[in-house]
């Protein structure tokens, strides 16, 4: 079953600059990342307290990256906007059962495959993915992932710490909203719904979709300066950064005595 967001893919020219600037405009911590084996991409990671995490991944070898729907995706977005949102990731921990249920649908997402990443330390985190015909934030769909749960990263342990690593900027840091572009935000709802079996309702000329701790929305063009914007929350005060080619809003968790 689907239960949220996994982790959003921010495509960008140097994983460690951009890593650098978001630390320095947001206050988020950057982990060290690793490198995709075989796939020509490599990253820097943000934990979020909610579960999910923040992606910044960097191309080194693009003809590897181009046979791969994730790295052909990455690839588009650096060549057509320098960096920004290139996918996100949704996450089911019964993912085969999840895609043969929607395949006997119909659906045209294709298998669980596996993937991997070698991180600096030596360790190696592991995962299954499976993708939509077409693998896009905003005129496409996400595709859907499931981890191994151990090791570093995917451990009871470690997902628990997350909850509670505090960020430069002075507190935890969860995702909540995912606001896309979407030039027919009812026909790519209508996609969801065939292909990744996820209904979203009309809110005025919104289409939207609670899954779990986040929230979906795809939005028409007209709406937005950027293709997507990512609203996250921490104990700080409110503010907005447009980097990497997207806008954070930073939402205050701050409560005010009476």
């Amino acid at each position: 079953m689907i239960r949220g967001i996994d982790h959003l893919v921010i495509a960008v020219p140097d994983p460690d600059a951009a890593a650098a600037e978001l630390t320095s405009s947001i206050g988020l911590a950057f982990s060290a990342g690793g490198r995709h084996d075989g796939l020509g991409t490599f990253n820097r990671l943000a934990w979020l307290a909610d579960g999910s995490y923040l992606e910044l991944i960097g191309v080194d070898d693009r003809d590897a990256a181009a046979r791969h729907p994730l790295g052909a995706a990455v690839l588009r977005t650096l060549d057509e906007h320098g960096s920004g949102l290139a996918a996100y990731a949704l996450l089911d921990d019964e993912l085969e059962l999840t895609v043969a249920q929607l395949q006997a649908n119909g659906s045209a997402i294709g298998p669980a495959v596996h993937g991997s990443r070698s991180n600096p330390d030596g360790t190696t985190a592991e995962w299954w993915t499976a993708f939509p015909p077409r693998l896009a934030p905003g005129d496409g769909l996400p595709f859907v992932i499931r981890h191994l749960a151990s090791g570093p990263e995917w451990s009871p342990e470690a997902q628990a710490a997350r909850g509670r690593q505090v960020h430069p900027i002075g507190s935890p840091v969860s995702l909540t909203r995912l606001d896309l572009a979407v030039g027919d935000p009812f026909g790519r709802a209508a996609d969801y719904a065939a292909q990744l079996g996820i209904e979203l309702w009309a809110v005025a000329d919104l289409a939207v979709v609670e899954l779990g701790a986040h929230v979906i929305r795809l939005v028409a063009p007209r709406e937005m300066s950027v293709p997507a914007v990512i609203t996250l929350a921490a104990e700080a005060e409110p503010h907005i950064v447009e980097s990497v080619g997207l806008r954070f809003d930073v939402e205050s968790l701050v409560t005010v005595a009476p």
